[in-house]
């Protein structure tokens, strides 16, 4: 993130005092100040997309709201507020999975709030039940397969990644990535830790290498020939498919299969956000979020990720159209971080690193 020299000077000033950054504002220098008595909006964020800056811009225009927001990984957030202590400017807290935003709640820098708004638009399994996150767009962890070496009905359960079929032709990522932890969560939930383990094990015996990489990874390796499936995340395979020719090709030679749509359906989890523990502007901390609820934020939300709108009758981003219908679970995410433990045991001793 690049600064301006007054402002970096400031930052470091400020610094030495032992005083918390301010995040960088949303708006470029050049912007027409807000109104005073509007205020101002500090968001950590663990996302990094330029339809985010358009996104906090086009809110500070409806609601007179200075936005001012740091992006950063969640692990270095969660440090920094740590340092901040009491003193965090933090308002609002956005991150991608809900074992994430598990992660910044067990440290308590969460609030639970009460919306009507937003417990009217968001079904309870894809928020807290206290109040302390609202997911706002969704993401399909999805199989992805070659259909040159796969049948459809060789890919269509989360069960046949572990069969002895697939020996050598599986791909993944590492079990501590958060995507991988959620997964697991919710199948230790609906299945139990023993059958869980007994799942991980049998996918390690078919892995045709080392978890490697990121989702990304996964599909460019399919392409490639090393292996016939893997695990990823929708949006992953739909920015690809709509990207540069290269990109394009490699997906060519791939096929997406929505696991348990005869079952429970496809493994569904959130980007979301929540108001931080000790939020200095708590008002409009929840009216930003509020406004992620509606047509206009849920459109600028996931135009770049090529995430599902949480809102039903929100226009697609480009590409999800040549996604399916799908039966989405309905396992409460709230539980996805309470396995979190767990689920990196189990992966732990299944041998997958």
């Amino acid at each position: 993130m690049k600064f301006p020299a007054l402002i970096a000077t400031l930052m470091v000033f400020a610094a030495a005092c032992g005083k918390p950054a301010a995040p960088e504002s949303a708006a470029e220098a050049a912007a027409t100040p807000a109104p005073a008595q509007a205020g101002v909006l500090n968001v950590y964020s663990a996302r990094h997309y330029d339809s985010d800056k358009v996104m906090y811009d086009t809110f500070e225009k409806d609601t007179g709201i200075r936005v001012r927001f740091r992006e950063s990984g969640a692990p270095e957030l969660i440090e920094t507020m740590k340092a901040e202590g009491d003193a965090s400017p933090a308002d609002v807290i956005i991150a991608s999975d809900a074992g994430t935003l598990y992660r910044f709640q067990a440290a308590g820098f969460t609030q639970g709030i009460q919306s009507d708004l937003l417990e009217s638009v968001i079904p309870p399994h894809f928020r807290d039940p206290d109040g302390n996150w609202f997911g706002l767009a969704k993401r399909a962890r999805v199989i992805v397969y070659d259909p040159s070496r796969l049948q459809p009905d060789e890919v269509d359960k989360y069960e046949d990644l572990a069969n002895g079929n697939l020996q050598g032709e599986i791909c993944m990522r590492s079990s501590s990535n958060i995507y991988n932890l959620s997964l697991m969560g919710e199948f230790i939930g609906r299945w139990g830790s023993e059958k869980a383990t007994a799942w991980a094990r049998s996918v390690v015996a078919n892995f045709a290498r080392q978890p490697q990489g990121g989702d990304t990874t996964q599909i460019e390796s399919i392409a490639a020939g090393e292996c016939s499936a893997a695990l990823i995340n929708h949006y992953y395979w739909v920015r690809m498919a709509t990207g540069t020719d290269s990109d394009r090709a490699k997906t060519a030679k791939t096929k997406l299969s929505f696991p348990e749509q005869d079952t429970v359906g496809t493994h569904v989890n959130v980007t979301a956000a929540a108001v931080a523990a000790h939020a200095p502007n708590r008002d409009n901390a929840i009216r930003f979020i509020e406004w992620l609820a509606t047509p206009e934020g849920q459109k600028l939300l996931t135009s770049e990720t090529k995430e599902f709108p949480m809102l039903a009758g929100v226009p697609l981003p480009d590409g999800l159209d040549a996604l399916p219908d799908f039966k989405q679970s309905d396992f409460p995410l709230d539980q996805l971080g309470v396995n979190q433990a767990d689920a990196q045991e189990i992966y732990d001793r299944a041998g997958w690193n």
